[in-house]
């Protein structure tokens, strides 16, 4: 004689088991989740931290650059020592598109020295991500014509 089985869902009780997580799986689970969050953070973070960097030394370079192209554009042979990035935003022809392009990655504003220290006229510097002069790793200034990580930082 042949015996038919009932579907598992009909089984009374075995349903009912089945239909949560246990308290260890869940505890098993959060943990295996924390463990990965503590060792990918902070290289998510790092990788940010090191791009902001890039994007500041390469703003720096070219409004370093923009510089010479208006000095050169107006005949001035120097810089003047009032001189001001703003500048760069002025006239029919202006250098920059936006206010934005003074503003470096940590939103503090790109400062012009003149004279300079690295270059002879001027430097453009970012202050790194405290916004204030010297500092280190991802805090350091960045002055246009400086290499990042060269030895007698100024």
């Amino acid at each position: 004689m042949h015996r038919t089985r009932r579907p598992i869902r009909s089984r009374p009780g075995l349903a009912r088991r089945r239909r949560a997580f246990t308290l260890l799986e869940v505890v098993v689970a959060i943990t295996i989740v924390a463990i990965l969050a503590a060792i990918l953070v902070p290289n998510v973070l790092g990788f940010i931290g090191s791009s902001k960097v890039k994007a500041a030394q390469a703003a720096v370079e070219s409004l370093s650059n923009q510089v010479n192209l208006y000095l050169a554009d107006n005949g001035l042979s120097t810089i003047p020592k009032d001189f001001d990035l703003s500048w760069l935003r002025e006239g029919n022809k202006p250098y920059l598109r936006s206010d934005n392009d003074l503003i470096d990655p940590w939103g503090n504003e790109y400062v012009i020295r003149v004279p300079g220290i690295v270059s002879y006229d001027f430097d453009v510097i970012s202050f790194g991500a405290d916004g204030e002069p010297g500092g280190e790793g991802e805090n350091a200034d960045i002055v246009s014509g400086e290499r990042r990580g060269s030895s007698g930082r100024r």
